[in-house]
C-alpha cells in the first residue's frame, strides 16, 4: 500500500503502527510500519556500533546497548517527522530482535554479572562437546547453554550469585516491559526445544540438572519463558518508554510481541517459515536456515536445529564470519580512491567492486580468500586469520580477486550445506537477505552457483530483521484482535506462514536468479581448493599470534 502524507501522518498520530528494532552485529535498526499492512514502511532509523575484543572475549559494553537503542529510535522518529510531519507519541505494537545466542548472566537484582559474551566467542569447546554427548543433539559453541556450562566447568565465581540468563533481545525486552520472555526461535538458540510444546525439552533439562546439580540453580528457573509468534509478551512500561525515548515524547502502553533472534526475523523478512523454504542471511555472520519437513536422520556437527518463530524445526548452518572481511577490502579500495584525489561514496565503491567480480573467471582464477576474522567451528578454527592465497599460475585480476572475496563469504556456508544435501533435505525456494545483496545480480548470482539452486531477493532484503520483527509485532496485534471480546486471551486467526503469504508478501516483487552452470562448476572447483586450503588457515592461526593489544574490529576493518 502507498500512503499519501496525510494518511501516513494520521496512522502515526493514531498509533496504527508497529515498530521493529533489531540489534545487528554492526548496526541497530528501527523500522516503523503500518499496523494493518506491515509491507508499508513509514519510517526507518539506525545507529552504527561495533563489538569490542576485551580479555579475549567479543563483547558490547552495556552502555552501548542503551545509547544505541535510543539513537536508533530517535533517528526513526526524526525520519517520521521529516517524511510525514509528526513524531510518534504512541505505538500500536512493538517487537525487539537481536543477534542470537551468547551469554548475559544476572543476579537477583537484575545486575549484569559478567560482560556480555556474544555468539562470536569460541571459548566453549569443552562445554559444547560434553553437552552434545549428554543431550544427544549438537550443541554449538555459540549457544547460551554452552556458555553457561563452560562457566560451570571453569568454576567462575559469578555463578554464586547467578539468578537468570538471557539473550540480548530478551534482556532489552525485559527492561522495556518487565517480562522475562523469549520468542521460541530465540529460545531455541539457548537450549533445545521440544517441537510438540514449543518449550524447552523437559527431558533434556532434567539431564542437565543432573549434571550441574549443586553448582548452579535449576536450569528452568534460569531460562526465560518461551513463546510462539502471535502470543502477547507484555506492554511498554513508563520506565521502558523513558529508556527508549528519553525526550519524553513516547507514551507507555504499547503491546509487545515475543522478542526474537535475528535468524527468526530473517525467516520472516524473506517469507521463509514454511517447510521446504529457506534463506541465507549475509552480514557480519552468514547463516542458512532451512525449514524441515521431517527430523534429520542423525546428529551433525555442522548443523544445529532451531525453530521458526512459530516453533517449526529448522536446520541452521551458522558461520561466525560473513561479509566483514569483504567490507574491509572495500574500505581499503575506498581509501585508495580518496588518496588518489577522487573520493567515492562507500556504496559506489562497493557496487563497483562487486560488478567487477562478474568479470572474474568462474573459479576466481585460482585465487582463494578466507574471511575468518573470528574462530569458525565448521572449519575447525578456534581463532581466525583472514588470508588471500594464490599460486604462481593463478590469474591475479581485480575481477578474480573480488569474486574470490564474495566466494569467501559463502565458502564455509557451502561446506555445511553439503551436509543438508546428503540428508536429502528438499528446498522449493531459497531467499537471500542482507546488505551484500543490495548490488543487484552479483552476490545473488554467486550464491545460486554456490548452492546450485535458485535464489530469490525481495525488496525487503536490505531492511532485514528490523522489518521482520515489525511484521511479527503486527502479527501479534492481529492475533489479539481475533480474541474473544474482553477476555484478553491470545488467538491466532492465521498461522504465521499464511499471514505472511496473504497479508504481507502478496504484492511483493521478487527477483529470482537460477544457477548458471559455469558458476556452479566454478564454485565447486573453488570450494574443493578452499576445503583443502583450510590446512593453511589452521597453520596461520598456530603460527601468527594476535597482537598483544588487540584492536577492535572497527580498527581492523
Amino acid at each position: 500500500m502507498t500512503l499519501d502524507d496525510g494518511a501516513a501522518r494520521s496512522a502515526i498520530a493514531e498509533a496504527r503502527t508497529a515498530l521493529g528494532i533489531e540489534f545487528g552485529s554492526t548496526r541497530i535498526k528501527a523500522c516503523l510500519v503500518l499496523l494493518d499492512d506491515p509491507a508499508t514502511v513509514l519510517a526507518v532509523g539506525g545507529h552504527e556500533w561495533e563489538n569490542d575484543f576485551s580479555d579475549r572475549m567479543w563483547t558490547y559494553p552495556v552502555d552501548a546497548i542503551w545509547s544505541g537503542l535510543q539513537a536508533a529510535y530517535a533517528d526513526m522518529a526524526a525520519d517520521a517527522e521529516r517524511r510525514h510531519g509528526v513524531r510518534p507519541q504512541r505505538l500500536g505494537a512493538v517487537g525487539l530482535s537481536a543477534m542470537m545466542h551468547g551469554y548475559l548472566a544476572f543476579d537477583a537484582d537484575g545486575e549484569l554479572l559478567v560482560p556480555f559474551r556474544t555468539w562470536r566467542n569460541t571459548t566453549t569447546g569443552p562445554a559444547a562437546a560434553e553437552l552434545s554427548v549428554l543431550l544427544g543433539v549438537n550443541i554449538p559453541l555459540r549457544w547460551s547453554i554452552a556458555h553457561l556450562h563452560q562457566a560451570v566447568l571453569d568454576e567462575e565465581p559469578h555463578l554464586a550469585r547467578l539468578d537468570s540468563i538471557n539473550t540480548l533481545a530478551g534482556y532489552v525486552h525485559q527492561r522495556l516491559t518487565g517480562r522475562r520472555v523469549l520468542g521460541v526461535g530465540d529460545a531455541s538458540g539457548m537450549f533445545p526445544i521440544d517441537p510438540a510444546t514449543s518449550d524447552y525439552d523437559a527431558e533434556l533439562i532434567a539431564r542437565y540438572d543432573g549434571l550441574a546439580a549443586g553448582r548452579i540453580p535449576a536450569l528452568r528457573t534460569l531460562l526465560p519463558e518461551s513463546l510462539r509468534a502471535g502470543r502477547a509478551a507484555g506492554e511498554l512500561t513508563a520506565e521502558g518508554a523513558a529508556l527508549l525515548d528519553p525526550s519524553g515524547t513516547l507514551r507507555p502502553g504499547a503491546p509487545f510481541c515475543p522478542p526474537e533472534g535475528d535468524a527468526g526475523t530473517g525467516m520472516v523478512a524473506t517469507n521463509s517459515v514454511a517447510p521446504r523454504t529457506g534463506n541465507v542471511s549475509a552480514g557480519t555472520s552468514v547463516f542458512a536456515m532451512v525449514v524441515l519437513e521431517k527430523p534429520l536422520a542423525r546428529v551433525h556437527d555442522e548443523l544445529d536445529v532451531v525453530t521458526t518463530p512459530a516453533g517449526d524445526p529448522v536446520a541452521m548452518v551458522h558461520c561466525n564470519n560473513g561479509a566483514s572481511e569483504l567490507a574491509a577490502w572495500v574500505g581499503l579500495f575506498g581509501r585508495f580512491a580518496e588518496a588518489a584525489g577522487v573520493p567515492l561514496d562507500a556504496d559506489v565503491v562497493f557496487e563497483t567492486l562487486l560488478r567487477e567480480a562478474l568479470d572474474g573467471e568462474p573459479d576466481a582464477g585460482g585465487l582463494l580468500a578466507y574471511n575468518h576474522l573470528a574462530g569458525e567451528p565448521i572449519a575447525g578454527l578456534a581463532e581466525g586469520r583472514p588470508l588471500v592465497v594464490r599460486t604462481p599460475d593463478s590469474r591475479f585480476t581485480l575481477g578474480g580477486f573480488m569474486r574470490a572475496q564474495v566466494y569467501g563469504v559463502f565458502g564455509t556456508l557451502a561446506l555445511g550445506m553439503r551436509v543438508l544435501a546428503e540428508e536429502g533435505v528438499a528446498l522449493d525456494r531459497m531467499f537471500g537477505h542482507g546488505g551484500v545483496f543490495r548490488t543487484a545480480g552479483v552476490a545473488q548470482r554467486f550464491l545460486a552457483g554456490a548452492l546450485d539452486a535458485p535464489v530469490s531477493i525481495a525488496h525487503t532484503a536490505s531492511e532485514g530483521g528490523a522489518w521482520g520483527i515489525a511484521v511479527l509485532a503486527a502479527y501479534a496485534a492481529s492475533a489479539r484482535s481475533g480474541a474473544a471480546p474482553d477476555t484478553g486471551a491470545d488467538a491466532e486467526p492465521l498461522p504465521l506462514d499464511r499471514y505472511l503469504e496473504t497479508r504481507v508478501f502478496g504484492g511483493f516483487d521478487v527477483d529470482t536468479v537460477a544457477p548458471d552452470p559455469a558458476d556452479v562448476a566454478g564454485f565447486s572447483a573453488y570450494l574443493d581448493r578452499y576445503e583443502a586450503g583450510l590446512a593453511a588457515e589452521r597453520a596461520a592461526v598456530a603460527a601468527i599470534p594476535l597482537r598483544a593489544a588487540r584492536p577492535t574490529e572497527s580498527d581492523e576493518s
